[in-house]
């Protein structure tokens, strides 16, 4: 690669794009790699602030940015995983499925720390559909020595791809809705059609719905009812809290599921449970869902229809970016709720 003046460089071939930035208004390729230097290009390139370009000369040992990023990808990059050619020396790593990020952090920091090599990520377990950038990947030189390349690339082959896309299963799933108010209808049921609503984002199969009394007896029945039905998941609504009438908790232990949490240091959904019986996922959900757009369930959901069995340590590290800041116009998932690391 060689330093040359503009002035100096008609007839020569950019080896890199060059990027033209007006504020408010543009930031794109003014001239492509590979272009060929006009007179009429001089002008242009001294306004973009180029007094200098730079022209290949072939090398040993270095490789271009565009092939460096295009090879970081490969790397980088598993099931349901796509990335773009490179543009500006970067690419980008897009999701060919709906479904839930993830990412190998510890071996995403080993690659960043190497020098000159740059990944920028979407967080892990971020909620993605088919398209979606996931990642972007460059160096941070117009050339890199292709030693560097090739250490990335072995680590990526032993330690296995840093990205990956969880498709949503189309999993069989059953509402309880509990408590006595609703059953004898003193109120309108509210939480069976938002999660009905819920459950259609993600195809699922909703094969059964049934009221019962603040009656553990009957909510154990009726759980075992879903089971016998096929459920992969089973929603049970109401009576969450710790009141003497709240026997939600009580019914799904005597269902025999193994209880990985029941309070949480999310809110809203402080008073969530989630256990399994077998591999059914049983998720207790408080009332305080019905008002709050977002809740814990909704960081709960993409996680079982991706195929994740989540254990407690799964909620004790969502403290961090567990509290919903309820802003009048939501926009989860983008933004810091359940990011907890």
């Amino acid at each position: 690669m060689k330093k040359v003046r503009v002035e100096d460089a008609v007839g020569m071939e950019l080896c890199h794009d060059i990027t033209r930035i007006v504020p408010g208004q543009f930031k794109g390729v003014l001239y492509p790699r590979g272009h060929r230097i006009r007179n009429e290009d001089i002008a242009e390139l001294r306004k973009a602030g180029k007094e200098h370009i730079f022209v290949w000369e072939e090398n040993a040992g270095e490789i271009h940015e565009d092939e460096a990023a295009v090879r970081i990808a490969r790397a980088i990059m598993g099931p349901n995983t796509e990335f773009e050619q490179p543009r500006e020396g970067k690419t980008m790593l897009k999701s060919m499925a709906k479904g839930l990020l993830r990412i190998d952090r510890s071996l995403l920091k080993r690659i960043n720390s190497m020098e000159n090599i740059t990944i920028a990520a979407r967080p892990d377990y971020f909620i993605v559909k088919q398209g979606d950038k996931l990642a972007g990947a460059r160096i941070i030189p117009l050339v890199i020595k292709e030693k560097s390349i090739l250490a990335l690339e072995e680590l990526c082959r032993t330690e296995g791809p840093v990205f990956e896309v969880k498709p949503y299963r189309q999993l069989k799933a059953g509402l309880v809705i509990t408590g006595n108010e609703v059953y004898e209808g003193l109120i309108e049921d509210k939480f069976g059609p938002l999660l009905e609503e819920k459950l259609a984002d993600y195809e699922a199969d909703l094969i059964g719905k049934a009221y019962c009394p603040d009656d553990t007896g009957l909510i154990s029945r009726s759980i075992k009812e879903l089971l016998k039905a096929g459920a992969d998941l089973i929603i049970l609504t109401g009576g969450m809290s710790v009141d003497p009438d709240d026997l939600t908790p009580v019914a799904i232990r005597d269902s025999g599921a193994e209880v990985v949490t029941y309070g949480t240091p999310v809110q809203p959904g402080n008073m969530f449970m989630l256990a399994y019986l077998g591999n059914t996922a049983l998720a207790g959900v408080p009332g305080g869902a019905i008002f709050s757009r977002t809740s814990l369930l909704d960081i709960v959901l993409p996680r079982i229809f991706s195929g994740e069995k989540m254990t407690r340590e799964d909620f004790v590290i969502m403290g961090e970016g567990g509290l919903c800041n309820g802003c009048a116009s939501c926009s989860y998932p983008n933004c810091y709720f359940g990011r907890g690391r």
